[in-house]
């Protein structure tokens, strides 16, 4: 008989395979985003007056609205979260030098999570009457919210 050479069964490796955990976050996202933005769509476009309706008064309403802004801050992370995660996928896949690539994934995640800072900090704390004047088209209403 001969001697038959039997290779060594493939090590799992241990820990937290963050791979597998970035594919199910792409799956549950998307679903999730999908009913976040045609929501958005729906109440923006469709319901009352439609796209005539949209101004700067019909944001400041929104973002007066606990439920809109939680809405619209949920939209805002899960999309850069999502986005982010597709760049990172991207780059592992097609850049071959290491360095250029850890250099790339790292500007990206900084790029998502300067973006998701600033946009929650701009709907949580806007205000339409900041900044405006007594001769602002805005002046009446932001007097009458004061009073």
């Amino acid at each position: 008989m001969s001697a038959q050479t039997v290779a060594a069964p493939a090590r799992r490796r241990r820990g937290v395979n963050l791979e597998k955990w970035g594919w199910l976050f792409m799956r549950g996202s998307g679903v999730v985003l999908i009913v976040l933005i045609f929501g958005h769509l729906f109440v923006n476009l469709m319901v009352g007056e439609g796209i005539h309706a949209l101004d700067f008064a019909f944001v400041a309403g929104k973002f007066a609205t606990p439920f809109w802004q939680w809405w619209d801050v949920l939209m805002l992370w899960l999309a850069f979260i999502h986005g982010g995660n597709g760049m990172r996928t991207i780059v592992n896949d097609y850049v071959t030098h290491d360095k250029v690539r850890k250099a790339l994934v790292w500007a990206i995640g900084l790029a998502a999570g300067l973006l998701i800072l600033l946009g929650t900090l701009v709907v949580f704390t806007f205000d339409p009457c900041l900044g405006v004047t007594d001769t602002s088209v805005l002046a009446a209403q932001c007097q009458a919210l004061v009073k």
